[in-house]
Protein backbone atom coordinates (compact mmCIF):
# COMPACT_ATOMS: atom_id res chain seq x y z
CA UNK A 1 0.00 0.00 0.00
CA UNK A 2 1.07 3.73 -0.81
CA UNK A 3 2.10 5.99 1.80
CA UNK A 4 -1.24 8.67 2.36
CA UNK A 5 1.34 11.40 2.47
CA UNK A 6 3.36 11.05 -0.86
CA UNK A 7 2.15 8.05 -2.59
CA UNK A 8 5.22 6.73 -2.55
CA UNK A 9 5.30 2.70 -2.26
CA UNK A 10 7.45 1.25 0.10
CA UNK A 11 8.01 -2.27 1.99
CA UNK A 12 5.48 -3.53 4.77
CA UNK A 13 7.66 -4.65 7.20
CA UNK A 14 8.52 -0.83 7.20
CA UNK A 15 6.49 1.12 9.99
CA UNK A 16 7.26 5.03 8.33
CA UNK A 17 7.74 6.24 4.75
CA UNK A 18 11.13 6.33 3.96
CA UNK A 19 10.40 9.54 1.72
CA UNK A 20 8.57 11.37 3.67
CA UNK A 21 8.16 9.51 7.07
CA UNK A 22 4.50 10.13 7.48
CA UNK A 23 2.75 6.18 8.85
CA UNK A 24 -0.32 6.05 7.38
CA UNK A 25 -0.97 4.52 4.24
CA UNK A 26 -3.57 4.46 2.27
CA UNK A 27 -5.70 2.00 -0.50
CA UNK A 28 -4.04 1.76 -3.75
CA UNK A 29 -7.70 1.08 -4.70
CA UNK A 30 -8.14 4.70 -5.31
CA UNK A 31 -9.65 5.75 -2.69
CA UNK A 32 -8.51 8.86 -1.30
CA UNK A 33 -7.50 9.23 1.89
CA UNK A 34 -8.99 11.84 4.39
CA UNK A 35 -7.90 15.30 4.18
CA UNK A 36 -6.57 16.29 7.47
CA UNK A 37 -6.33 20.76 8.08
CA UNK A 38 -2.15 19.95 7.59
CA UNK A 39 -2.40 17.88 4.15
CA UNK A 40 -5.05 20.74 2.52
CA UNK A 41 -2.14 23.44 4.20
CA UNK A 42 0.79 21.73 2.10
CA UNK A 43 -1.41 20.74 -0.77
CA UNK A 44 -1.79 24.78 -1.26
CA UNK A 45 1.56 25.44 -0.71
CA UNK A 46 2.41 22.77 -3.31
CA UNK A 47 0.08 24.36 -5.93
CA UNK A 48 1.29 28.09 -4.54
CA UNK A 49 5.48 26.67 -5.75
CA UNK A 50 3.95 25.18 -8.83
CA UNK A 51 2.28 28.62 -9.69
CA UNK A 52 5.64 29.99 -8.44
CA UNK A 53 8.24 28.03 -10.87
CA UNK A 54 5.47 28.47 -13.93
CA UNK A 55 5.91 32.02 -13.39
CA UNK A 56 9.76 31.53 -13.13
CA UNK A 57 9.62 30.02 -16.09
CA UNK A 58 7.57 32.74 -18.12
CA UNK A 59 10.29 35.27 -16.55
CA UNK A 60 13.17 33.01 -17.96
CA UNK A 61 12.22 32.62 -21.51
CA UNK A 62 11.31 36.70 -21.82
CA UNK A 63 14.73 37.14 -20.48
CA UNK A 64 16.04 34.96 -22.86
CA UNK A 65 14.11 36.12 -25.69
CA UNK A 66 15.01 40.09 -24.73
CA UNK A 67 19.05 38.81 -24.83
CA UNK A 68 18.54 37.59 -28.47
CA UNK A 69 16.93 40.87 -29.59
CA UNK A 70 19.70 42.64 -28.10
CA UNK A 71 22.62 39.95 -29.74
CA UNK A 72 20.73 40.40 -33.32
CA UNK A 73 20.84 45.15 -33.04
CA UNK A 74 23.79 46.65 -33.74
CA UNK A 75 25.93 49.07 -31.33
CA UNK A 76 26.77 52.45 -33.05
CA UNK A 77 29.96 54.06 -31.92
CA UNK A 78 30.23 55.64 -28.77
CA UNK A 79 32.18 58.55 -30.49
CA UNK A 80 29.48 59.97 -33.10
CA UNK A 81 32.44 63.15 -33.69
CA UNK A 82 34.40 60.87 -35.53
CA UNK A 83 31.62 59.93 -38.16
CA UNK A 84 30.03 62.21 -40.96
CA UNK A 85 26.70 59.81 -41.51
CA UNK A 86 27.68 56.77 -42.08
CA UNK A 87 28.56 54.63 -39.18
CA UNK A 88 29.45 51.37 -38.65
CA UNK A 89 28.46 48.54 -35.57
CA UNK A 90 30.58 48.36 -32.99
CA UNK A 91 32.62 45.40 -32.50
CA UNK A 92 34.55 45.26 -29.73
CA UNK A 93 33.61 46.32 -26.00
CA UNK A 94 34.76 49.03 -23.42
CA UNK A 95 37.83 46.92 -21.85
CA UNK A 96 39.29 45.55 -24.53
CA UNK A 97 38.86 49.10 -26.39
CA UNK A 98 40.91 50.50 -23.33
CA UNK A 99 43.57 48.18 -23.44
CA UNK A 100 43.86 48.44 -27.01
CA UNK A 101 44.20 52.42 -26.62
CA UNK A 102 46.25 51.81 -23.60
CA UNK A 103 48.64 50.03 -25.92
CA UNK A 104 48.51 52.92 -28.55
CA UNK A 105 49.26 55.68 -26.16
CA UNK A 106 52.27 53.98 -24.58
CA UNK A 107 53.52 53.37 -28.79
CA UNK A 108 52.98 57.15 -29.44
CA UNK A 109 54.73 58.59 -26.44
CA UNK A 110 58.01 55.94 -27.12
CA UNK A 111 58.11 57.72 -31.19
CA UNK A 112 58.08 61.26 -28.97
CA UNK A 113 61.94 60.00 -28.23
CA UNK A 114 64.30 63.12 -27.68
CA UNK A 115 66.56 63.76 -30.10
CA UNK A 116 69.82 64.00 -27.89
CA UNK A 117 68.42 60.43 -26.71
CA UNK A 118 68.13 59.34 -30.16
CA UNK A 119 71.12 60.20 -31.31
CA UNK A 120 72.78 58.77 -27.76
CA UNK A 121 71.65 55.48 -28.90
CA UNK A 122 73.10 55.04 -32.29
CA UNK A 123 75.99 56.82 -31.68
CA UNK A 124 76.39 53.97 -28.82
CA UNK A 125 75.73 51.35 -31.14
CA UNK A 126 77.87 52.20 -33.75
CA UNK A 127 80.61 52.85 -31.89
CA UNK A 128 80.40 49.26 -29.67
CA UNK A 129 81.66 47.37 -32.95
CA UNK A 130 83.41 49.83 -35.02
CA UNK A 131 85.15 46.84 -36.70
CA UNK A 132 82.35 46.08 -39.53
CA UNK A 133 81.35 49.92 -41.38
CA UNK A 134 78.24 47.69 -43.07
CA UNK A 135 77.28 46.50 -40.04
CA UNK A 136 77.41 49.71 -38.00
CA UNK A 137 74.10 51.01 -39.37
CA UNK A 138 72.86 47.95 -38.80
CA UNK A 139 73.65 47.65 -35.25
CA UNK A 140 72.33 51.24 -34.69
CA UNK A 141 69.04 50.93 -35.81
CA UNK A 142 68.92 47.64 -34.35
CA UNK A 143 69.40 48.87 -30.70
CA UNK A 144 66.98 52.34 -31.51
CA UNK A 145 64.27 50.05 -32.13
CA UNK A 146 65.16 48.30 -29.17
CA UNK A 147 64.50 51.57 -27.30
CA UNK A 148 61.52 52.00 -28.73
CA UNK A 149 59.97 48.65 -28.15
CA UNK A 150 61.26 48.96 -24.55
CA UNK A 151 59.77 52.22 -24.14
CA UNK A 152 56.25 50.96 -25.68
CA UNK A 153 56.62 47.90 -23.66
CA UNK A 154 56.72 45.74 -26.46
CA UNK A 155 58.47 42.75 -25.91
CA UNK A 156 61.60 41.40 -27.84
CA UNK A 157 60.74 40.27 -31.05
CA UNK A 158 62.59 36.90 -31.25
CA UNK A 159 62.26 36.53 -35.17
CA UNK A 160 62.23 39.28 -38.06
CA UNK A 161 59.81 41.34 -38.15
CA UNK A 162 57.71 40.78 -40.89
CA UNK A 163 54.37 42.84 -41.93
CA UNK A 164 51.42 41.65 -41.82
CA UNK A 165 49.64 40.60 -44.84
CA UNK A 166 46.32 42.54 -45.90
Amino acid sequence: MPCAKCRAYYPADMTACPICQAKERVSSAGTAPMMTPQADLQSDQAKLLAEEREKLRELKSQIYASQAQVGSSTFRCALDHNHEGNVEPAAICHSCYASARQQADRMEAALHIDVKDAAKIVYEAVWADPSDPNKTYLNAANALLSELRKRAGIGAVLGPNQPLAH
